[in-house]
């Protein structure tokens, strides 16, 4: 069940609804969707609702193993890919100022038995 009081979802509720209920399921799954992409700040709901319109088409087109292993590729391609999270990493004009120096401060190395 969904409490409005505490708006989380209960997994087995759900799971039950998803097996008993599908359309139902379906229905409080998307309003659970479009509750967060609106508690996001204006300037990033177009992108959310553009990405969740792409997790769903992947949905609609695969088994649900087949769509969760498409899903875990599309989130590894937008962290390791050129335009993801390392890629920007890698290209970012934040620079290291080598010119400082900094104490380093030894730790005493741990007993082995």
């Amino acid at each position: 069940m969904i409490s409005a009081k505490t708006e989380k979802l209960d997994f087995d509720y759900l799971t039950g609804l998803a097996q008993s209920n599908p359309p139902e399921f379906e229905r409080l799954r998307q309003n659970a969707i479009d509750a967060y992409i609106a508690t996001l700040p204006q300037e990033r709901q177009a992108r959310m609702r553009r990405l969740q319109w792409r997790i769903d088409q992947v949905r609609s087109r695969h088994s649900p193993m087949g769509a969760c292993v498409k899903l875990s590729g599309m989130m590894w391609d937008h962290l390791l890919g050129p335009q993801g999270l390392l890629g920007l990493l890698r290209n970012s004009e934040m620079q290291v100022d080598s010119s400082q120096n900094a104490d380093v401060i030894p730790f005493p190395g741990r007993r082995r038995r």
